[in-house]
């Protein structure tokens, strides 16, 4: 077991984030302060009633680490998040592999999900007022072997914010299509999903 330099082991510091993480977020509902606003039917994506205190890569990824744990062992990572654009990556190895020597196509489809999806949370806590979100429909091309490090960009930032914004006005459920590429490190587009998500306001 490898020992960092100030004593903890990294099975130490991994619980360690885990449970600061899950205290933040206990933390901010019993506050009742708006940091989750978003709440989703889908229990395998994000639980984001109890979303991490601060919005960010960081402690996204950390409590992806406890509530998304197939993600985070398969190594999908939040790179950065914007008004516009999110962007997640995941590294091909032996965890998330396939029998053709290239990246399982599940783990692909996680990293692209985990694009669209956050970038919908963020535009649900700007508006702060209560939305569920859910996944309709999907679909997904493969144009090249997953190897290496692959990039996964969404950046329909203002047609998800556009479908928050009508659902939110007409008090009914609203549907929004939404893209997100896989590209190598070649910058060559490796896979494509696009994804249906469906949002509607909460009453109360």
């Amino acid at each position: 077991m490898s020992i960092s330099r100030s004593g903890f082991s990294c099975t130490t510091f991994y619980k360690y984030g885990i449970c600061m993480a899950s205290l933040m977020c206990r933390k901010s509902t019993h506050m009742g302060l708006p940091f989750s606003i978003a709440q989703s039917h889908d229990r395998s994506y994000f639980d984001t009633a109890t979303m991490a205190l601060a919005f960010t890569p960081f402690w996204i990824n950390l409590y992806t680490a406890a509530k998304l744990p197939s993600a985070w062992l398969a190594g999908v990572r939040v790179h950065s998040l914007s008004n516009t654009e999110c962007e997640t990556r995941v590294r091909h190895r032996w965890i998330n592999q396939n029998p053709f020597q290239s990246m399982y196509f599940a783990v692909q489809a996680m990293a692209a999900e985990m694009s669209t999806g956050l970038l919908l949370i963020a535009k649900i806590r700007e508006s702060g007022q209560p939305v569920s979100m859910l996944v309709a429909n999907n679909r997904a091309h493969f144009s090249k072997k997953a190897r290496g490090r692959l990039r996964f960009r969404c950046t329909d930032g203002a047609a998800l914010e556009a479908a928050v914004r009508e659902a939110l006005a007409s008090g009914e459920g609203r549907t929004v299509w939404v893209r997100s590429e896989g590209r190598d490190e070649s910058g060559d587009l490796v896979s494509s999903f696009e994804f249906e998500w469906t949002v509607r306001g909460k009453a109360g």
